[in-house]
């Protein structure tokens, strides 16, 4: 994971949110992220003063956002800021987060003050926090993901999605979506049909259609993901072209595709590469992210094993994505 202020958002419904708090140095950070990943965190933000100021020395037209205020900060070192839903477990999750925090001298970390501190966030807050690290951002070679707020001039070429996140995960920066996107220019053609396991803000089946898809399917089985898919969808126009279903990844789908795209973890892709010959043209792809780093050998195996030939793996920060195809001689049908 990129060490730049950042945020990714993964967002369910419910009430209340909690803001963890954690102070730390740049070197721990990748340590201090990874403990919030293994108790669930819903959303991170990485506040470090040092890289504006590096940045700033360089070029800072190659950032999404800098918030200049971060300067002004009473702390020297890091900010990492986790956010939870309410939970039953949740002071569980908090205490594990201090006892992990304690143990990251034992990796040869500086860990800082490593103070952990919890906020409670009402719900209408939510969007003012991730909303203003939210800008235009180029995510491929044509594709343009553009919050609805902001003004953007398009260019030559380029091809305009307007997101709004809305309460589901998915703003179109983080790398496994990037990767994901890239992918889909490559080996997308007019005509082509898509299915978009695990759709969240409907990203991925938008770009899909505005690359030549002529036939999308969406799935999900979060309900606000599918809503919130369905919304952006229409305000892109892709409506006529792009459909959403509630569902468990392929359970609701009819027929094959030429392209299945599956941006979601490794374990549910290892569990779907079962699959996927049955809902795969012949000569199709299934380009599956979400994968981190230690997880490649386990999929790609995964994949081998149920007839499918590994066509490339793509790595950005500790993410993988795998496109893989139907072995020649075998049969899907």
């Amino acid at each position: 994971m990129s060490i730049d202020k950042q945020i990714l958002i993964k967002g369910v419904k419910c009430m209340k949110w909690f803001e963890v708090q954690i102070k730390t140095t740049t070197e721990a950070v990748e340590a201090v992220s990874n403990i919030l990943y293994d108790v669930g965190v819903e959303g991170i933000v990485i506040e470090d003063p040092k890289d504006i100021i590096m940045k700033e020395d360089n070029d800072e037209k190659n950032w999404d956002y800098i918030d200049h205020d971060l300067l002004d900060q009473y702390y020297e070192g890091v900010i990492v800021k986790g956010y939870f839903q309410e939970s039953e477990d949740l002071l569980d999750k908090i205490e594990l987060i201090k006892q992990n925090i304690e143990k990251i001298p034992q990796y040869s970390l500086d860990k800082g003050l490593g103070e952990v501190t919890t906020s409670e966030i009402i719900q209408q807050d939510w969007g003012k926090i991730w909303r203003k690290y939210y800008k235009p951002k180029k995510v491929g070679e044509k594709i343009i993901i553009k919050p609805s707020w902001e003004d953007y001039t398009k260019g030559e070429g380029e091809l305009i999605i307007e997101l709004d996140p809305g309460m589901a995960f998915g703003t179109g920066t983080h790398e496994t979506t990037m990767m994901c996107i890239r992918q889909l220019e490559k080996y997308i053609h007019k005509f082509d049909t898509v299915f978009d396991i695990g759709c969240g803000t409907g990203i991925l089946s938008i770009a899909s259609a505005k690359l030549g898809a002529v036939n999308t399917t969406a799935i999900d089985l979060d309900e606000d993901s599918v809503r919130v898919s369905r919304e952006n969808i229409r305000k892109n126009g892709v409506a006529n072209t792009v459909q959403v279903k509630h569902g468990n990844l392929l359970d609701v789908v009819d027929g094959k595709a030429n392209v299945i795209v599956a941006n979601i973890i490794a374990e549910v892709i290892i569990q779907l590469s079962k699959d996927i010959k049955t809902f795969l043209e012949d000569d199709g792809v299934f380009i599956a992210s979400g994968i981190i780093l230690d997880k490649i050998d386990e999929v790609k195996e995964a994949l081998t094993e149920n007839g499918l030939e590994i066509l490339d793996v793509i790595k950005m920060g500790e993410w993988s994505c795998i496109v893989s195809k139907i072995k020649e001689g075998m049969d899907n049908a």
